[in-house]
């Protein structure tokens, strides 16, 4: 792929007064804590300071950012807001009225985009699996017909519906698709040239998630909230609803039911957490947007795993080395390092010219396709070509990862034949071959990965998510380019 588009310029460390000991304490607490980054990048007074993808992640591919999407969102109210199409106080039921249920009760015609963006609508968990279920065919309509538990705008309950919601509003009022209305007001003017959305299935973006950036695009955007909505020399987001948005609103509770997580537990603004340090977007698996304004410092982080040992690293190890300058050497240690970093291939042998033949069995939990999908793995250049049922066949490396799109998303795989004793099942016809094909999967736009074992002896092999997709854990999903699911809710 050809090199991405730099948003921010970039500065030596030392140069810019941060201590490159202190960036190389946080990723020894991060590999401390087992947590698996995909990409790392430091900004301070506006200058990249330390930036880093963990192999097979890289620079110039877009990263599902999940909930972080949110914050994104709630800058298109704020540009809607701007333009004097929307504000914080119209209702829904003003601006969708068409999408109001029958008998809706006074609560649900009472709410305003203010209840949306603060997620005080009311309801007494998470609205979202329960609306789609009440209103397959619309997410709106089946939002505002559950019962509430508490008025609006007394308890805050992080609640994804709210902001399919809002995402419509925008839409009614601006006559644009929240993807275009962005690309035209925020992404385009920032230099953004490739925002990706996953959409439900009228082609409609989720606007609660689903966004597809780069690590930098995500970095630039914390770096435009944090000089108030300016970019260069101009003012793309006004000052006031940047202020706005990032500023406290209402108590919040952390998200993980019975997790203490003090870094969601100080409050909530229009779409973003506040921390104990500034504030920040966050998105499932730890995709992160962390402003710091007292210390000039924006932090982006992609990731499989919590967040909130991320937040902790930074705090501890991060934060007391801005304004502690290193020398060149340092800056030079710390260079190569960020550019070695990888996540661990698969071990084992190349076994050249070794085939199996397997049937899938799903019965693990997060198992990636369906049981009874034939599996079949033969020898390539080196590495491998493997089928999974009736996808395009992926491509494996040995040592390293090796690329393919089959439905129009990348996969990065690496595998490897480790022997030992078979599992139990019928053989195969053809000699023995004990011990396993065992290959990683990275669908790369995505945090998660896939891990194949094929027992060619045994006849059997299972393929399970690492962490299932929170869009579901069927793996061609995944695989396509928008990923489209859920009922026709547009």
């Amino acid at each position: 792929m050809s090199a991405p588009r730099a948003l921010l310029p970039r500065s030596a460390p030392s140069a810019a007064g941060v201590s490159s000991r202190a960036v190389g304490a946080l990723l020894d607490r991060l590999a401390a804590r087992s947590v698996e980054c995909h990409s790392l990048m430091v900004v301070h007074r506006g200058r990249v300071v330390a930036e880093g993808w963990w192999a097979p992640y890289s620079a110039e591919r877009p990263h599902l950012l999940y909930s972080l999407t949110k914050s994104f969102t709630s800058v298109a109210v704020g540009l809607a807001v701007a333009d004097g199409l929307l504000s914080t106080e119209d209702r829904v039921v003003d601006v969708l009225p068409e999408r109001v249920p029958a008998g809706a009760s006074e609560q649900a015609r009472r709410l305003t985009v203010h209840h949306l963006l603060t997620m005080t609508a009311g309801h007494p968990v998470d609205s979202l699996a329960e609306a789609w279920e009440r209103e397959p065919g619309d997410l709106v309509k089946g939002f505002l017909g559950l019962p509430f538990a508490v008025p609006e705008g007394t308890r805050h309950v992080y609640d994804n519906a709210t902001t399919f919601l809002l995402a419509r509003m925008v839409e009614r009022v601006t006559g644009r698709g929240l993807p275009e209305f962005l690309d035209e007001r925020l992404f385009g003017p920032m230099g953004v040239d490739h925002a990706e959305w996953d959409r439900v299935g009228s082609g409609a973006a989720f606007g609660f998630h689903g966004l597809h950036l780069r690590t930098e695009a995500v970095a630039a955007f914390g770096e435009l909230l944090l000089r108030g909505g300016r970019r260069g020399g101009r003012q793309l987001v006004p000052a006031e609803w940047v202020e706005l948005a990032t500023a406290r609103h209402v108590d919040s509770v952390p998200f993980r039911e019975g997790v203490d997580d003090p870094d969601f537990s100080c409050g909530y603004g229009y779409q973003f957490w506040m921390s104990r340090h500034g504030y920040h977007g966050h998105g499932a698996f730890g995709q992160q947007c962390v402003v710091v304004p007292s210390h000039d410092l924006v932090v982006a982080v992609t990731a499989q795993g919590d967040s909130q040992p991320v937040l902790d690293a930074l705090w501890e190890c991060l934060l007391p080395g801005v304004g502690r300058a290193d020398g060149p050497d340092d800056d030079a240690a710390l260079a190569e390092r960020l550019r070695r970093l990888s996540l661990p291939p698969v071990p084992g042998a190349a076994g050249p010219g070794r085939s199996a033949r397997a049937v899938l069995d799903a019965s693990p939990e997060g198992s990636a396709l369906p049981d009874g999908a034939a599996v079949s793995v033969d020898p390539a250049d080196g590495g491998w070509r493997v089928r999974l049922g009736p996808l395009p066949e992926i491509l494996v490396g040995h040592g390293g990862w090796r690329e393919s799109a089959p439905l129009g998303r990348p996969v990065l795989a690496v595998g490897a034949w480790q022997d030992g004793p078979r599992q139990d099942g019928p053989r195969q016809d053809g000699p023995r071959q004990d011990g396993a094909f065992v290959a990683d999967l990275y669908p790369v736009a995505t945090p998660h990965r896939v891990r194949l074992v094929v027992d060619g002896a045994a006849g059997r092999a299972t393929a399970v998510w690492s962490t299932v997709p929170l869009t579901g854990p069927r793996l061609e999903l995944h695989l396509r380019s928008p990923l489209m699911t859920r009922p026709d809710v547009g």
